[in-house]
């Protein structure tokens, strides 16, 4: 009998930890190669870990909403082959396979990514001025709960040397959250917190990074952001942290598109066998934009300005909870428009199904967004970071307008369309930004009526 790791598999170049939101299998339970076993969740996207080999569940290292760093052992299973001969077929030692006995020490022990945009003001260093070592696991968790540096060293270490683990740090929250932490008590002493029995009764009080002890009156109800809205919050925030937004907008004639669009849609979807959508249109003229001015698809990193040669274009999509996720489509450039439809309906119908995978939403260089889709004439779009720019586009309306003639202007009814593009005023200035924006919507009113698919 050999016993294989599970371990937290990487899912994209810039995730370094997952979060547990379910086990599907249980010690003792029997598991086939490419089972599900367990479903885990990024700051990206929720997907499931199938097995990498069939056997028995021997051991769970971790529990339901622990934070995970990519590579570590999470799950034991016992499988029928013999021990020295998968040794042999995987070219691994026998010390290689007795990784770790300890998961809540490995866990704390290896690095992860810090939350930057928090408002706690912790950083993901070794030590704080007194010289008590925090890993940067927990650090992070104290960020992204808002609990400060000087509630941290009151914290009881249960660790190695007496340091705060991730089981210390979640406990200490989750008593803060009930109310059972008195901060005065526990500001005097790092050596115990203080659990109040008496505050069980007092009125409650919702935590937040802004005021931990704000107190509602009136007829308020209080509702706990979810992990995804976490998520979303702090990437936004974090992006008018990083970059200096501007936007600029303008309209566009769109009558072309929507009477093209009206024509060939039957066709279309009988042919191709999906439905053609305004959000492939505007991708391709998008991508061609870019290719007139690269800059626009680019990034920062630090005083380095990166120009990307991939054209992967993300396009924000509605969930059914109301949340956003934005999947990309990979070099969007060497799509025709039958291929961008299908990428585009393929990715949207995985984002409301819970079938994307991770690399889905990795990647992208520039962002596309339709506020029309719920309404909207037009918005001012958040950078998606790390890009610098995201063009939003609106509702098409009909409206008259003048239309101008050889013979002299008159007044028609039009489709109309506003354009609005956010951008990183750091490397993208003014004149770029309003000249990118002015090409898009020029290529939208100059579309061919008379293109095949």
């Amino acid at each position: 009998m050999a016993t294989v790791d599970l371990v937290m598999p990487k899912m994209g170049e810039s995730i370094m930890e997952a979060t547990i939101l379910k086990w599907h299998k249980q010690p003792g339970d029997h598991v086939k190669m490419d089972e599900t076993v367990l479903e885990i969740a990024t700051d990206k996207v929720d997907t499931e870990v199938p097995s990498t080999a069939e056997g028995i569940i021997e051991q769970i290292l971790y529990n339901v909403n622990d934070v995970v760093p990519v590579g570590s052992v999470i799950a034991k299973i016992k499988t029928e082959v013999e021990e020295g001969t998968r040794n042999k077929e995987q070219g691994i030692g026998h010390k290689e396979s007795e990784i770790t006995q300890e998961p809540e020490y490995r866990t704390e022990e290896i690095a992860t990514v810090s939350h930057p945009g928090t408002t706690s003001g912790l950083k993901p260093q070794s030590s704080n001025n007194n010289g008590r070592f925090y890993s940067p696991l927990v650090l992070n968790i104290a960020a992204s709960e808002g609990v400060s540096m000087s509630e941290l060293e009151t914290i009881a270490g249960t660790g190695n040397e007496g340091r705060v683990t991730k089981k210390d740090i979640l406990q200490y929250v989750g008593q803060k959250k009930s109310g059972l932490i008195s901060r005065k008590s526990g500001l005097k002493s790092r050596e115990s917190v203080v659990v109040q029995e008496d505050s069980l009764y007092e009125t409650p009080s919702l935590t937040t990074h802004h005021s931990p002890l704000t107190a509602y009156s009136g007829n308020v109800e209080i509702i706990e952001m979810d992990r995804m809205r976490k998520l979303i919050a702090e990437h936004m925030v974090r992006s008018k942290h990083t970059s200096a937004h501007v936007t600029s907008f303008t309209e566009a004639d769109v009558t072309n598109i929507v009477m093209w669009r009206e024509k060939v849609k039957k066709e279309f979807e009988k042919r191709e066998g999906t439905k053609i959508t305004f959000t492939p249109l505007f991708i391709e003229t998008v991508v061609h934009c870019i290719k007139k001015f690269p800059l626009i698809n680019s990034s920062v990193e630090g005083d380095r300005i990166l120009v990307k040669k991939d054209i992967n274009i993300g396009m924000a999509t509605a969930l059914p909870n109301g949340s956003l996720i934005v999947p990309v489509i990979k070099n969007a450039d060497q799509l025709n428009l039958v291929g961008l439809t299908k990428q585009v309906n393929g990715l949207a119908d995985n984002a409301r199904n819970g079938r994307l995978r991770p690399d889905d939403t990795q990647g992208g260089t520039f962002t596309l967004t339709n506020v029309g889709t719920f309404g909207s004439l037009m918005g001012t779009p958040i950078i998606n970071q790390p890009q610098v720019a995201i063009l939003a586009v609106g509702a098409i309306k009909k409206r008259p307008v003048v239309v101008e003639t050889p013979h002299g202007d008159s007044i028609a009814i039009r489709h109309m369309m506003y354009l609005s593009l956010s951008y990183d005023h750091r490397i993208i200035d003014g004149s770029l930004g309003a000249t990118f924006l002015t090409s898009v919507a020029n290529e939208l009113e100059n579309f061919n009526p008379n293109r095949d698919f």
